[in-house]
């Protein structure tokens, strides 16, 4: 017996096949680009790929990773340039890790005046991935044996601090002033409150979503929700912060608002010499934006330290 089937039937099971085929390779693919998107959004450099990028660093320079144990973690640094420089140390914000600063680790203007040295802030890059550390006087606690190994070797230290990088670099300065000659304040989280925190921070802190969130954006998320304590903790101690300081920050920055420049201004009733740079137009990440600027106030910061008439800058 010969049996037909309809035509209507075969329609309706191949399209359902090919729906379900489909679906699967639409998860198949998300899958993927999630995967992809997670890695991506981890924010670091291994020291081989870091060592690749820093390959075509003028003078012939090569860079070098250490690592160092504080407590339970352990920490990385990368640094690059001549001993007989004076130093820079790179602190960067969140989330992020010493790898956003691979350009200014090899640009000849920089390393023809100092050697320089990018951190990885502890639960970034390599210091204790994941391991979150909320508080300030704790994470530069973890940074200050760099400065005092390298005081032995540099009479000029700098440091930079981006974003909330700018933080913990205000926070080396209060705790460690021997190791520490002059700061600048790139897009600084410096006052308390004054900073946007995106509503999806919130629900990502809860153990239902936590597991979606990538490694670095989950240490970023702990350390926002805690700014607000870590600064106003830091308030009494602005005046012992007693050397230069440069303050870099775009008069339209919508995450790290232009008040912090002057709260900055305010509280450093003892430092110097104080100069703002209030940057036209610019938003947040000055790194990108204006990145000659940066490198100019870093050089012009070892040229504050060696006169002997430093002026303290009214801000404005």
């Amino acid at each position: 017996m010969n049996y037909k089937i309809p035509l209507w039937y075969l329609t309706i099971r191949i399209s359902r096949f090919v729906g379900y085929w489909l679906r699967k390779k639409r998860f198949y693919v998300f899958l993927i680009l999630y995967i992809a998107l997670y890695n991506l959004l981890q924010l670091r450099m291994s020291d081989s790929t870091f060592a690749w990028q820093l390959s075509d660093a003028p003078f012939g320079y090569e860079p070098s990773f250490h690592r160092y144990q504080y407590g339970d973690r352990t920490m990385r640094y990368v640094e690059i340039g001549s001993d007989s420089l004076p130093l820079i140390v790179l602190i960067h914000g969140s989330p992020s890790s010493s790898a956003i600063w691979y350009r200014f680790m090899k640009d000849r203007f920089l390393l023809s005046n100092a050697k320089i040295i990018a951190v990885d802030r502890p639960g970034y890059g390599y210091s204790g991935f994941g391991n979150i550390e909320t508080s300030v006087e704790k994470q530069a606690a973890a940074l200050a044996p760099i400065l005092k190994e390298k005081r032995t070797k540099h009479k000029k230290i700098v440091l930079i601090g981006s974003s909330y990088g700018g933080t913990v670099a205000a926070r080396l300065g209060m705790d460690y002033p021997d190791y520490v000659d002059a700061l600048v304040f790139q897009s600084s989280s410096l006052a308390p409150g004054e900073e946007t925190t995106y509503w999806i921070t919130y629900p990502t802190t809860h153990w239902s979503l936590r597991w979606l969130v990538p490694t670095t954006l989950d240490v970023a998320n702990a350390e926002k929700l805690a700014h607000r304590e870590q600064l106003e903790l830091m308030k009494p101690l602005w005046d012992k912060i007693r050397v230069p300081v440069t303050i870099l920050h775009g008069d339209k920055d919508n995450l790290i608002y232009f008040k912090n420049a002057s709260f900055a201004c305010e509280y450093l009733t003892n430092a110097p010499y104080v100069k703002l740079v209030a940057k036209g137009g610019a938003g947040h990440d000055l790194t990108w934006s204006a990145p000659e600027l940066i490198k100019k106030s870093l050089v012009n910061s070892f040229s504050v330290i060696d006169s002997l008439d430093t002026t303290k800058l009214a801000c404005n």
